[in-house]
């Protein structure tokens, strides 16, 4: 299989069926200023291949040592290190500080079982946000989703925020990010690359065949549907941000309905003041209420000045930011 950074534990789970032996290894806590969040990953094979990134390059070497030696022994470890300042300097830190890492090799008596983790590959595929549980004392493990989970952990998937617990570690997997956004316009050309460089799968949805071609839009994936077709085949979730751009009224309104009858995290509407007037009036009309209609951030984007294309992307990249993160 061809490894992505993005499929850690999907690399794991293939490496170990195949009989190459993995391991994980998993941010557990950083210093303040970390390149890589608790939670990141690395996955590291029985030959030494390694996929993904715990620490920004500092503590890869040793990690991987001892990784190698989970696959031998079978055995489960948490690492301590202390970074240097000067160590911590080179990637990209201003000052030292230390980070823990959680090493577990698939299979083994104090690993995490093939088992569980095709459980949780399954979850990822299925978009069903899932918690790994692993108890850094008694290394007992298990997978809580997010329907089950009690407020402490409703909040730790609304802010996918991975962390210790006491003595266990709760990793945090959410579905990837999403982005569907509604016409194939001049600002779609700057916003869908970099969405994905943001982290988001982006989907460009326009009906007018001539506006959404793969010359104008090389590499992405692109619906010629209708937009209230498309969104019900997309079916937004809480992880799916939804933009449309067109400024024309049949084709941004059913979008627009459809989002607000999903639990999209993020609506932005293209549109001067007085255009998001009439069209609230025109969504009013089409029987929507006030709260629903709240939910819009209109004109999209923050107000940064935005003028170009490509600025007016990357205020719209940093409102949906801004939701997302801080709500």
């Amino acid at each position: 299989m061809t490894a992505r950074h993005d499929q850690i534990p999907e690399t794991a789970l293939a490496w170990s069926r195949e009989g190459r032996g993995a391991a994980l290894a998993t941010v557990v806590e950083t210093w303040g200023s970390a390149p890589r969040q608790a939670g990141s990953q690395l996955v590291v094979s029985g030959a030494g291949e390694m996929m993904g990134s715990v620490s920004g390059g500092c503590v890869e070497g040793a990690v991987v040592l001892e990784a190698e030696a989970a696959i031998a022994d079978g055995q489960s470890r948490l690492l301590t290190f202390g970074v240097s300042d000067e160590n911590a300097f080179a990637v990209g830190l201003a000052c030292g500080g230390t980070i823990r890492v959680l090493v577990e090799p698939v299979g083994g008596a104090g690993g995490i079982a093939q088992e569980m983790l095709s459980d949780l590959v399954a979850a990822r595929a299925q978009r069903r946000a899932c918690a790994y549980e692993v108890d850094l004392q008694s290394w007992q493990r298990h997978l809580i989703f997010s329907d089950e989970a009690d407020e402490d952990l409703r909040d730790r998937f609304r802010a996918d925020r991975s962390g210790p617990e006491g003595e266990r570690f709760i990793a945090i997997h959410n579905p990837g990010l999403r982005l569907i956004v509604v016409g194939a316009v001049h600002i779609a050309q700057a916003l869908l690359p970099m969405a994905r460089l943001a982290g988001y799968d982006p989907v460009l949805v326009d009906p007018r065949e001539a506006f959404g071609s793969d010359l104008r839009f090389p590499g992405e994936e692109i619906l010629h549907d209708w937009p209230d077709e498309a969104m019900a085949a997309l079916k937004p979730d809480a992880r799916t941000g939804v933009v449309t751009l067109t400024h024309d009224a049949k084709l941004d309104d059913p979008a627009i309905m459809a989002a607000l009858g999903s639990a999209c995290f993020y609506l932005g509407c293209l549109g001067s003041p007085r255009t998001h007037a009439k069209r609230l009036e025109r969504l009013r009309a089409a029987g929507l209420s006030e709260a629903q209609l709240s939910r819009i951030h209109a004109p999209v984007g923050l107000n940064i000045g935005a003028k170009t294309p490509a600025e007016i992307a990357v205020s719209v990249l940093a409102q949906m930011t801004d939701v997302l993160r801080r709500g």
